[in-house]
């Protein structure tokens, strides 16, 4: 996670109010003066953490919260406020012209990234409102920048308009928004040129396209990783062509996280996606108030959610909310399930969604190598099919036998088995409602103090009750 330093630093800025009944102006200043510190640190605008920390001193003390109940989670309350506040409060859509086409101008500076996230936009809209996009190529300065949109289009099954790179960009603009036209394509994302820098042939060439275009949106792409630079990227960009929003990318790099914190409260222009990965799928909707959640450690369940249902079969989890009711839950559906998983994304950044483990020591180095998964397949493939659905069977004689099938040690063998165990034990446990189990592994991992550990157990309790409530209503539909 981007922002796994500055989450940390924060944590510990609150540290020194947990369990206090009451909270002196001294203890409100040192833990501002370390909130300040840890924003610094994350390379977030000087302007920017001045007038924050002076926004959150201000609401503490014209609140009394400094003399309220509970008063170190009430400032927690206003950071997370402040921080969704700075980001921009609220989740901001692309706009949608009243005629086909929308049209979408991408700027960016060259290695940013723009070209592939065209790419992943238009991916997006095809797949989630069966969108008719086109990508128009007006880069003719870049080495095979065309070749490069080109293979993207093919990639997600999009057409791509060109006109090679002797044709002026202004000019390649105009003919493919008439093809556009033509074709009735309900999108148009123009792929403008970078360069390493801002200078003026670059702007006046962008300024001309947007003249002829008339885009709805000009998304700027700007390089989490560049961090300062890419505030002052987007005042450039903003200060010559009135941008309309931000996509940031690479924010799963070693980035300290201060665009994202920056950008909006400088430039006074949203983040409208963040990019993390190079699939076609890895771009997201860029949530303040989940990121605040995130950056505080009380985790972002919406987003774990909307994961959840982008990619895991709906089929398949009815199926297996059975298999937990019979108690049937074999290898076959284990390894499903770590594909399943595997498929989500860096196990670490999904841990990170639920409330109270983002900090967690032991998932700092917490993964899914793709080469372990081909290990367990080797083992599983290597049962009978009586030994798949039967584990008890799996006696030493047994384990030995899959070892040498597998061309594994029979401890990873036995390491195998047990997590299989562990996993079908949790899930028992979740499908009966029990999250007893989960509480006693969370305080096992030094999460069950403090005010994590409250943001924590509260989460699971409400996930608790829920579950219950939904295993009542399970059986009261069997007994009709």
């Amino acid at each position: 996670m981007a922002f796994e330093g500055l989450s940390e630093k924060l944590q510990n800025a609150f540290r020194n109010l947990r369990g206090k009944g009451q909270i002196s102006e001294a203890d409100l200043r040192s833990t501002m003066r370390e909130i300040r510190l840890a924003l610094l640190d994350a390379d977030v605008n000087f302007t920017v953490v001045r007038n924050f920390v002076k926004q959150v001193q201000e609401k503490a003390k014209g609140e009394k919260v400094l003399e309220g109940l509970n008063p170190g989670q009430q400032i927690v309350k206003i950071v997370d406020d402040e921080l969704t506040e700075m980001m921009g409060g609220s989740a901001t859509e692309l706009k949608k012209a009243p005629k086909i086409p929308t049209i979408i101008m991408m700027v960016g500076l060259q290695g940013a990234g723009k070209t592939t996230t065209v790419g992943k936009l238009a991916h997006r809209l095809k797949k989630d409102d069966n969108a008719r996009p086109l990508l128009i190529a007006a880069d003719v300065y870049r080495p095979a920048a065309i070749d490069q949109l080109e293979q993207v289009g093919k990639q997600i099954d999009v057409p791509v308009f060109s006109e090679g790179t002797d044709v002026d960009p202004v000019q390649i603009v105009k003919d493919g928004l008439d093809q556009a036209r033509e074709n009735h394509n309900d999108y148009v994302f123009i792929d403008t040129a970078g360069r390493l820098q801002i200078d003026e042939k670059l702007m006046h060439e962008l300024e001309q396209i947007k003249e002829v275009a008339k885009p709805t949106d000009i998304l700027l792409v700007v390089d989490a990783m560049t961090g300062q630079n890419a505030v002052e990227t987007a005042e450039g960009f903003n200060d010559d062509l009135d941008i309309t929003g931000v996509v940031l990318t690479k924010l799963d790099g070693d980035t300290r996280g201060g665009a994202a914190l920056s950008i909006k409260a400088v430039t006074g222009k949203p983040i409208l996606f963040t990019g993390q990965g190079e699939k076609m799928d890895d771009l997201d909707v860029f949530h303040p108030d989940r990121m605040a959640s995130r950056i505080l450690g009380m985790g972002d369940v919406l987003s774990l959610v909307e994961k959840t249902q982008k990619n895991v079969d709906e089929q398949k989890a009815q199926e297996l909310a059975e298999k937990m009711r019979e108690n049937s839950f074999n290898f076959d559906d284990f390894l499903d399930q770590l594909q399943q998983i595997q498929n989500m994304g860096p196990l670490k950044d999904i841990m990170a969604m639920i409330p109270g483990m983002a900090n967690n020591p032991a998932l700092k180095n917490v993964e899914m190598d793709p080469k372990d998964l081909e290990r367990i397949k080797a083992m599983i493939y290597s049962m009978t099919n009586e030994e798949r659905e039967n584990p008890e069977v799996l006696n030493p004689s047994r384990r030995r036998r899959i070892a040498r099938g597998s061309a594994q040690p029979i401890q990873s063998v036995n390491r195998m088995i047990k997590q299989f165990d562990q996993m079908k034990k949790m899930m028992n446990q979740v499908s009966n409602g029990n999250m007893a189990g989960m509480e006693n592994m969370m305080q096992a991992a030094g999460m069950g103090g403090g005010m994590g550990g409250k943001l924590s157990n509260l989460a699971m309790k409400r996930m608790s009750r829920k579950m219950k409530k939904n295993k009542r209503k399970r059986l009261k539909k069997r007994k009709k």
